[in-house]
């Protein structure tokens, strides 16, 4: 995989993982809850998830390439024109807010009873949208050679990425709160990975 191919994978992942959502207001309140234990593996766990996901994804769209690389076309068009609409969306976000009040689908009735590696994977796992933006980001980088290295390279970057990202917010969360400085910024991050998803489905147009 070219390193400039990677760099781009690698800076969609970082913005994806800073964007607030679900996924880290799990890991907040299982670390506040549940201590760093609990928020170390929730990061841990939703970082497999998400890597699965991915796997999942790399793998179905090599078959793809293999079966009908007319079919395939037709999924990286769609998955450009995928990418533009989340861009645009980004681009209209306006500052969200995340309620930790909220109990999350994955966590159970009683927050006190933690389990940070169901409760991560969960989150992950039993987000459809991720099979979707999977498929529409992935379908910009494999091609008819892509070899399985560059298919485990694509797909651990995915869950490194995201296990250390949310690594770091079990562990600032354990030592005090941070979530506003987020809160604040997270307009700036919808913006910054707007434009950029944006500019890597123009890709599939130039080329």
């Amino acid at each position: 995989m070219e390193f400039h191919l990677w760099l781009s994978l690698a800076f969609i992942c970082v913005m994806g993982a800073l964007s607030p959502g679900p996924s880290l207001a799990v890991v907040v309140k299982n670390t506040l809850f549940g201590g760093s234990k609990q928020g170390y593996a929730t990061a841990i766990s939703h970082g497999f998830g998400v890597a699965l996901y991915a796997a999942l994804t790399a793998l179905g769209i090599g078959v793809v390439i293999v079966k009908s690389p007319i079919l395939f076309s037709f999924i990286q068009y769609a998955g450009a024109a995928f990418l533009v609409y989340l861009g645009i969306k980004a681009l209209m976000s306006k500052k969200q807010s995340i309620d930790l009040n909220e109990t999350p689908s994955a966590e159970k009735e009683n927050v006190q009873a933690i389990n940070g590696w169901r409760d991560g994977f969960l989150i992950a796992f039993l987000n459809p949208k991720l099979a979707i933006f999977f498929l529409a980001l992935f379908s910009q980088f494999v091609d008819a050679n892509a070899s399985y290295q560059q298919k485990i390279i694509m797909v651990s970057t995915v869950g490194i990425i995201d296990t250390l990202w949310y690594l770091i917010v079990a562990f600032m969360f354990s030592r005090g709160p941070v979530l506003e400085k987020l809160k604040r910024n997270s307009h700036i991050i919808d913006k910054v990975t707007g434009s950029f998803l944006i500019l890597l489905a123009a890709r599939v147009v130039v080329n």
